[in-house]
């Protein structure tokens, strides 16, 4: 493997700065990754390496997270909808129309809603705890949820504040991860994540996109439509020990992609924590044989 260096970028979209990870050689397959919460493009830091020899691979930072713009609640509707259409804007600013994406966690609604709007933009899709069914949701991880969903009170509120709280942050970080794996999680990473969330006025843009995760529930008949339809190669890597997007989750796939091809690693949440080095062999064999690459 050779290593190419990561670029540290920000491109301006509708007047917000958003800040990119890129690298790989620019006329190679793109794959763009899409975080989820309460992370940034950070998370991708040990799968960039493996597979920049091959691909372009370009990971933003969705608006109000890590070092994008994160703008008043009052200024910006922090939504699915207004994310997917600011990412959107954002591979087009970046001149980005064929690309794979991965998707996780809250990257999952926001590049799914970026398949529907542009289906021939997107070559396949990987899945990584990236859920689209109702089969993937944990039963307790989503309750608090779930009730602020049905009704936002300040006793609703209250519990799903804890979820962006340091020892929230950790649980989801560690929860799944077997003893074995255990030390090659990097405390870091959730310190970094629960002091970001800890900014003037994360409580309101998180909070808000939370109550707003309604929407992607109304659009998973949507996003299945979209998979029965187009056919679209994807790959699901799933921690099969995470209890906020369950095994389920990653399995429901081949109930409208028969091709799905499906993988479960001994890990949580937060799979490339422990395991890029097989989610990017997967990847790379997964792409080399569904997406044309580079001779």
């Amino acid at each position: 493997m050779s290593v190419l260096p990561i670029h540290h970028r920000t491109v301006t979209v509708r007047g917000h700065e958003i800040f990119y990870r890129e690298a790989g050689p620019a006329d190679a397959p793109v794959l763009l990754l899409l975080h989820g919460f309460p992370t940034s493009s950070r998370m991708f830091r040990d799968l960039i390496p493996r597979l920049a020899d091959r691909y372009r691979l370009i990971a933003p930072d969705h608006l109000g997270f890590g070092r994008s713009a994160a703008p008043d609640a009052g200024d910006f509707s922090y939504t699915f909808a207004e994310l997917a259409a600011l990412t959107s804007e954002f591979t087009e600013a970046l001149g980005l129309d064929r690309f794979a994406v991965y998707i996780q966690d809250y990257g999952a609604p926001i590049g799914l809603r970026l398949a529907l709007a542009h289906p021939d933009r997107i070559t396949a899709i990987i899945s990584q705890n990236g859920n689209a069914y109702l089969d993937g949701l944990g039963a307790d991880a989503w309750a608090p949820v779930l009730a602020l969903i049905a009704e936002r009170t300040p006793e609703t509120e209250a519990p799903v504040r804890g979820i962006r709280s340091l020892d929230g942050i950790r649980w989801q970080y560690e929860t799944g991860v077997p003893a074995e794996y255990r030390d090659l999680l990097d405390p870091d990473a959730w310190e970094r994540d629960a002091a970001l969330m800890a900014r003037e006025g994360q409580d309101e843009i998180q909070l808000g996109l939370i109550a707003d995760y309604a929407s992607n529930f109304a659009l998973y008949p949507a996003f299945q439509e979209y998979f029965r339809t187009n056919r679209v190669p994807l790959l699901a890597v799933w921690g099969e020990g995470d209890q906020v997007f369950v095994p389920a989750g990653a399995e429901a796939f081949r109930r409208d992609l028969p091709d799905a091809e499906v993988h479960l690693l001994p890990t949580g949440h937060f799979a490339l924590e422990t395991h890029a080095p097989q989610v990017a062999s997967l990847i790379d064999d997964f792409l080399a044989r569904r997406v044309p690459v580079r001779p």
